[in-house]
């Protein structure tokens, strides 16, 4: 019980972290360089490609045998497809400040969804291996930073008191906690039930880095400066295989 709680605070803190880090530079900071912003976006893109390809599948394959294993990747695609399609249907980005409040509490709303699964993924990745975990806590830490911005940017033009979006921005990530504590008690379970925890991790991971993160960065920027944050991510993460 002592380590599920502990998992779980570290599942709260990461998801916490991020986007309030998000929600802080969305309400005080005014992001005049699509640039770097884009090179973040790229930045956590390569280093959950890294994480997916050198840890979790690999990890997961210990356990399971591959047919599981893209079940796993599959059903983890699926629940973030799920939830982004909750998103789309219900966060319309209205230009008009009177209904910006109430998009930017939708937002968090559906992001707080989008953010079980990847608490989901910080306690499979714990039951794993503390060093796994701590990698995969890391990568949603910096994915959820522009989350907290698409968030508080909303909150704030619509008149919103600048704690009020970060109080909004920091309850969005409160749900990766629960997800964590989730995710241990699925791997306390059986370990295939890890190694399938783990491929769905995979999954939702793959889904956020191709139709979410670089598509993103695309979108706001075309420049080769943003890829290379793509590139160094790939590279940290496979430095991290030393440690």
């Amino acid at each position: 019980m002592e380590n599920i709680g502990i998992i779980s605070f570290y599942g709260l803190i990461f998801g916490i972290l991020g986007t309030s880090i998000g929600g802080f530079i969305g309400a005080f900071i005014k992001v005049n360089s699509n640039k770097y912003l884009c090179f973040i976006l790229e930045f956590a893109a390569g280093l959950m490609t890294a994480i997916i390809c050198f840890d979790l599948i690999p990890e997961s394959l210990n356990l399971i045998n591959i047919s599981i294993c893209i079940f796993g990747i599959i059903l983890g695609i699926i629940s973030m497809i799920s939830c982004n399609s909750f998103i789309n249907k219900n966060c319309k980005i209205s230009s008009n400040p009177n209904n910006m409040l109430q998009t930017g509490i939708i937002i968090a709303i559906g992001l707080a969804i989008h953010n079980f699964p990847e608490g989901l993924a910080i306690g499979a990745g714990f039951e794993a291996s503390t060093s796994l975990g701590l990698k995969l806590a890391i990568a949603i830490a910096l994915h959820d930073v522009p989350e907290g911005l698409s968030i508080a940017l909303p909150l704030k033009t619509s008149g919103a008191s600048k704690l009020k979006a970060i109080l909004v921005t920091t309850f969005s990530g409160l749900t990766t906690g629960l997800g964590a504590f989730f995710g241990v008690i699925i791997g306390n379970i059986s370990k295939t039930l890890i190694g399938l925890s783990l491929s769905f991790a995979a999954g939702a991971m793959l889904y956020i880095v191709t139709c979410e993160l670089i598509p993103e960065s695309k979108k706001i920027y075309h420049g080769r400066f943003a890829s290379f944050g793509n590139m160094f991510g790939l590279i940290i993460g496979l430095f991290t295989q030393i440690l």
